[in-house]
């Protein structure tokens, strides 16, 4: 086993188990994987999707965005309660389904097409980034291109069109360095400091707004909590319930984290036994404090956002896209605090869309060493033999989200296509995670029936602004 493993995972070996916590302090110092997934979250679709969606339609969608961000937690927690009590993760219990199968289930290499997908979100993010640090260092590409202008000068004319490229290869490198390095608990030190360094700085500056020349107008809001979608914003508003809150990507995600943690290795082999059940309720009991505190963290990180972009940008009708998608962010802090206020914008932003790329790529190299395992391409015999693959894919992401960059280079659209494949996810991994409940859970750690009806209230509604959506799209591709 590598040094940066600490255990093995994926297995449930006798001497990993231990009793759960008996406080809820003590739980709290066991928390991690929600607050890994809370980074993740806190990223693309609340800087750019959300702010866009605001300063578009303002406080319109607020109902949308806290029903976003509640509702598929349930789904959340559940996948969560299957892999401790059973030691699977995600592609292992999609695995048990019934259905079409090529090795590895149809639901896995509909996951893997999906995951290809949001490699436009990751290339979107580091476009972003690099315009976030190109404004906050402006004269560094320029000192670049120049250096190439001899040599090459193809480079120095593509550096001067597209000055963030260079910070964009940084960012790569950057995470790829980070993801090779580092285990899990490098993953959730980093990833805590960035998501209470961000919430702090958002939280702060929406807090701001009633002060400034751009204060929130409550009519508005209360409006914004009545159901209503505009026919010009269905695609997005799609798109950014695909994307906020818990997406299709985060619930695939978690289980894997929760292993990582060692919840199920705590729980150890269902052996039948009292004291089984005991340690499995107890430590569920722990990841659903986990998942809960990580939504009030990236809930409200997520309204602060799209409150910045509907009391700021929308008034002045400034549309964060294109190249100048960044600079147009800036104005939510600028415009309502103060100039001095760009700097912290632009390193906050490239620190917040960084995260999200670096956990993003962490999560998808561990499902992606699955799906290989899944698919027969690989036998896994030792940890250290998944490490190497983890870290192999690592690598690859990061690059072919830049690569990716390079093609389309539009951040804001790039993050919708992601998003729009997430949500299409959405009512499937719902549907699954139903069907694990039912005809595979261990009957003596089964939920209460309110989270039963909340977990079905939460499929039911997925799966019915999906289906709006796609006739939406339908209507729109027939008659356009």
């Amino acid at each position: 086993m590598s040094s940066r493993t600490e255990f093995d995972p994926y297995s449930l070996p006798a001497d990993g188990i231990q009793e759960p916590p008996a406080s809820v302090w003590s739980a709290l110092r066991k928390i991690g994987p929600g607050i890994i997934l809370a980074g993740t979250i806190v990223g693309s679709g609340e800087l750019l999707a959300t702010t866009k969606l605001g300063a578009e339609h303002g406080f319109l969608f607020l109902w949308l965005i806290l029903f976003s961000c509640v509702i598929k937690v349930f789904v959340q927690v559940e996948l969560g309660r299957y892999a401790i009590s059973s030691g699977k993760p995600t592609l292992r219990a999609l695995d048990e389904l019934p259905g079409l199968r090529m090795n590895a289930h149809w639901l896995s290499w509909w996951w893997l097409t999906m995951m290809l997908l949001t490699i436009f979100q990751l290339g979107g993010m580091t476009g972003a980034v690099g315009q976030a640090l190109d404004l906050t260092f402006p004269r560094v590409s320029m000192m670049i291109a120049a250096g190439f202008d001899g040599t090459a000068p193809w480079l120095t004319n593509t550096i001067r069109e597209k000055p963030e490229l260079p910070w964009a290869v940084l960012t790569c490198v950057t995470a790829v360095v980070l993801l090779w390095s580092g285990g899990y608990r490098r993953i959730e030190i980093v990833t805590t400091v960035l998501v209470v360094g961000v919430t702090i700085l958002t939280v702060s500056a929406a807090m701001a707004l009633p002060f400034t020349a751009y204060p929130i107008h409550w009519p508005d809001v209360r409006q914004g909590l009545e159901f209503s979608i505009p026919a010009s914003g269905v695609a997005t508003a799609f798109a950014v319930f695909g994307i906020t809150g818990v997406g299709a990507a985060e619930l695939f995600y978690y289980p894997y984290w929760c292993l990582e943690k060692g919840y199920a290795r705590y729980v150890g082999r269902c052996d039948g036994s009292d004291a089984w059940v005991r340690r499995a309720r107890g430590w569920i009991r722990v990841m659903y404090l986990d998942a809960w505190v990580s939504m009030v963290v990236f809930t409200v990180s997520t309204v602060a956002f799209y409150f910045m972009g509907a009391a700021v940008l929308h008034p002045q009708k400034l549309i964060p896209e294109k190249g100048q998608m960044i600079a147009k962010l800036s104005h939510m802090f600028v415009d309502s605090v103060g100039p001095w206020t760009e700097l912290v914008f632009l390193i906050g932003a490239a620190a917040v869309l960084f995260k999200t790329l670096y956990l993003a790529s962490a999560g998808n190299s561990r499902l992606l060493a699955d799906f290989l395992g899944l698919s027969g391409a690989v036998t896994y015999t030792a940890a250290d033999q998944r490490d190497r693959v983890i870290r192999q894919f690592s690598v690859l992401i990061p690059f072919m989200a830049f690569l990716l960059y390079l093609c389309f280079g539009e951040p804001a659209t790039m993050v919708v296509v992601g998003g729009f494949a997430q949500a299409l996810t959405l009512p499937m991994i719902s549907a699954a995670t139903i069907y694990l409940r039912y005809r595979k859970l261990d009957r003596r750690i089964m939920p209460s029936r309110a989270l039963d009806i909340c977990l079905w209230v939460a499929f039911v509604s997925i799966t019915a602004v999906t289906l709006y959506a796609v006739k939406d799209r339908i209507e729109k591709l027939l008659w356009t």
